[in-house]
């Protein structure tokens, strides 16, 4: 009898499992074989991150139980019990946090010199250079408020920076007030001493000077604190006559949403504590007492100032693409074959002179590009406002890219003053997919169109420290697809298929189904059945179901999924041959690879969707197919199999829904299982190694072996 694949117990908690993630974060800043900055840029990263997870996502979750949803997730959980779940975790985690930071990091950099000092610790000169910042810098942007029947309690915004004061006028002794100070966000909120790497909080000037302000009062307690609000938009597109100008307004509301958390310091007086949680409207466990700075992510500034570049990683040298012998252009080298870069292992600097040089050549007829996060002094941004003075040039900017909206907005605007045609896409739907199509008038005087199509957005910056792919052709099966994406996004004119692309949301899903269905059907016939995917998450039932048909058919699944995983593997009969692994390390995993086995006629597909309901049905989205076999073949070998080789990044899912490191499993009967490699593997550190020469690959891309397999990019 078949099992049902319905059973909670074959699913995981979505968002239990993203603060897994953001756990294997944390462990990157307290191992100790990390160099030390890189150790608190990740702590850092971990702030971060769980801001924008109680922002967004466990906002959310309180919004659906305040409007009464009881519907239990695939996992069984119904939205209290997440909110339970998801309390106690957040608490441990925080916990955790300041424990790295307190017990590890704050004295491993005293050791390197490097020190983050309380304002008692300071030596005559750095207290006399403390107070003159005080006076010049800082004195002049702060206003005191006292909180009485006529000073009503401030507008705090979201994720500003706050001191919390417990008044007592000295003249009327009975009863006390509440005083509040906003610190300056135009302000460092680290304070770097003069000739040393020392380092003062801001805060912590803003309360020595308290006394200054209010005068008339004693102080009985201060203590820093933050509030996080709901930064969710929800906007009425179908009736909205201007979506630039609704996301603007809705902008502002966001940092006036409903309070989701009060950060404050551990030691805070408990009057102070709860008379802020009764003001901001919080429960209990909504309150997180900080053992340590209030709002760990701004510890970036030690690493961001520091030179010390012993304690940082070393610097990738990017291998440099180069046009073959016979091409005297990169157009000519895309009519003989398709390009493919693997960053930031391969220079980004040929996707930027690919939109930079379309824009100037003179034959070039049009472009067409989707924007969805891109860098603050843009390249790509600038490029298309120079070629709008001689050619057809559009740009779907994505306005709800969230927390990019407000830039994404001013370029919007930039581009649509310098001529460009700016669309927003459709309603309904975030433009996710990264493309760009070029119409180049040939010699010949037929007009031929070449693409960039990849995983990664639009931005240089962010190519430094992501791993993506980029896919230069000029196959016209692919560039005709890619026209009619543009139709859809500009027009909402659908075309029956897309083929060669998967688009979402029109036929992404489904496609996404039917190969993963072909292949368990490939399995029940004895055939190479295998499928090997990397993405950031995999939510969708959809697909899990039908992994779980796959594995119970007979075919081996390799998942490399770096955040969310709601799919259970290692369930006798439903999911044994299926293996998932998370790799974090010192670049964002963010390429999305898919490879089908298909009965020995193998494909593999790249693009911007995970499996994750959103990129599937809410979003547009490109999945395209690498048809050149030894490109094809390049990325299985580096996109994916040194991947399931690493032994020290890898953190292997369990069925329980833990994580356990491979190089726990090196030496375990459970090591052939998982496909490990030797110990102390880095896949992400051999990856750099191979493109600076000092690595090469075997016939199976499995490590440092004996050759590579192909030259070509």
């Amino acid at each position: 009898m078949a099992r049902s694949l319905e059973n909670p117990a074959y699913y995981i908690n979505p968002e239990a499992s993203w603060l897994q993630f953001n756990r294997r974060v944390l462990e990157e800043a307290e191992d100790e074989r990390n160099p030390l900055l890189e150790r608190v840029k990740f702590l850092a990263i971990t702030a971060s991150n769980l801001d924008e997870f109680f922002e967004v996502r466990l906002a959310a979750l309180l919004q659906r139980i305040e409007d009464g949803y009881t519907e239990p997730g695939a996992d069984g959980t119904t939205p209290v019990q997440e909110r339970d779940l998801l309390a106690r975790d957040t608490h441990q985690f925080v916990n955790a946090q300041y424990r790295c930071w307190n017990e590890h990091l704050r004295a491993a950099l005293a050791e390197q010199g490097i020190r983050v000092l309380g304002l008692h610790e300071l030596d005559p000169d750095q207290l006399d250079h403390v107070n003159g910042y005080r006076q010049r810098e800082l004195d002049p942007l702060l206003t005191p408020v006292t909180v009485d029947p006529a000073h009503p309690f401030p507008r705090v915004l979201n994720k500003a920076l706050c001191v919390a004061l417990l008044l007592r006028r000295r003249r009327r002794a009975a009863g006390t007030y509440m005083g509040v100070i906003t610190v300056p966000r135009a302000l460092p909120r680290l304070v770097r001493l003069p000739d040393t790497e020392d380092y003062v909080f801001l805060a912590d000037l803003v309360t020595m000077h308290a006394a200054d302000m209010y005068s008339g009062y004693d102080i009985i307690s201060a203590a820093a604190f933050r509030v996080t609000r709901n930064s969710n938009l929800y906007l009425q597109e179908e009736e909205s006559r201007n979506l630039l100008e609704s996301v603007r307004t809705e902008l502002h509301n966001r940092r006036r949403g409903d309070a989701v958390r009060l950060e404050i310091e551990a030691d805070a007086n408990p009057e102070i504590i709860e008379r802020l949680r009764t003001e901001f409207e919080l429960e209990n466990w909504q309150v997180f007492p900080n053992a340590g700075p209030v709002n760990l992510s701004r510890l970036m500034t030690i690493y961001d100032q520091s030179g010390n570049t012993e304690l940082k990683y070393k610097s990738v040298v990017p291998r440099e693409f180069h046009l073959t012998a016979k091409s005297k252009d990169f157009f000519e080298e895309l009519r003989r074959h398709d390009v493919v870069l693997h960053h930031p292992f391969d220079s980004y600097d040929p996707v930027v002179s690919f939109v930079e040089s379309a824009c100037e050549d003179p034959h070039v007829r049009s472009i067409k590009q989707t924007l969805y996060r891109t860098s603050q002094d843009s390249p790509f941004v600038n490029a298309l406002v120079d070629a709008a003075q001689g050619k057809e040039v559009t740009a779907v900017v994505e306005l709800k890219a969230r927390f990019d909206e407000a830039p994404n907005i001013r370029w919007a605007r930039h581009l649509e003053d310098a001529g460009v045609q700016v669309f927003h896409g459709v309603v309904g739907l975030k433009t996710h997919c990264k493309l760009t199509l070029v119409s180049r008038e040939e010699g010949d005087g037929v007009i031929r169109q070449y693409a960039h199509l990849a995983t990664g957005n639009y931005n240089e910056i962010t190519a430094r420290f992501y791993t993506d792919l980029s896919l230069f052709t000029a196959d016209e099966e692919i560039t005709g697809a890619i026209r009619g994406v543009f139709n859809f996004l500009t027009a909402y004119a659908e075309r029956e298929n897309y083929s060669p692309l998967l688009v979402a949301p029109l036929d992404l899903a489904e496609g996404f189904l039917s190969l993963i269905g072909r292949e368990a059907e490939h399995a029940r016939r004895k055939r190479p059945a295998r499928i090997i995917a990397k993405m950031n998450g995999l939510l969708d039932k959809n697909i899990i179901q039908a992994l779980y048909r796959a594995s119970q058919a007979g075919a081996q699944i390799d998942l490399i999924v770096r955040g969310k995983c709601a799919l259970r593997p290692g369930i006798r009969g439903v999911s044994d041959r299926i293996r998932v692994r998370s790799i974090v390390g010192r670049f964002l995993e963010h390429s999305r690879l898919f490879y089908f086995a298909n009965g020995g006629d193998d494909e593999l597909y790249v693009g911007s969707a995970d499996w994750m309901p959103r990129n599937l049905y809410d979003r547009v989205e490109v999945v395209f197919p690498v048809r050149d076999p030894i490109l094809r073949q390049r990325l299985l070998d580096e996109g994916l199999h040194v991947y399931l080789q690493d032994t020290v990044k890898a953190r292997l899912l369990q069925a329980d829904g833990s994580y356990v490191r491979a190089e726990e499993l090196l030496g375990s009967r459970r090591k052939q299982a998982f496909a490990l490699g030797a110990a102390g593997f880095n896949a992400q550190e051999f990856l750099v190694g191979l493109a600076e020469g000092k690595q090469v690959l075997d016939e199976a891309g499995k490590g440092p072996r004996t050759r590579v397999r192909s030259k070509r990019a």
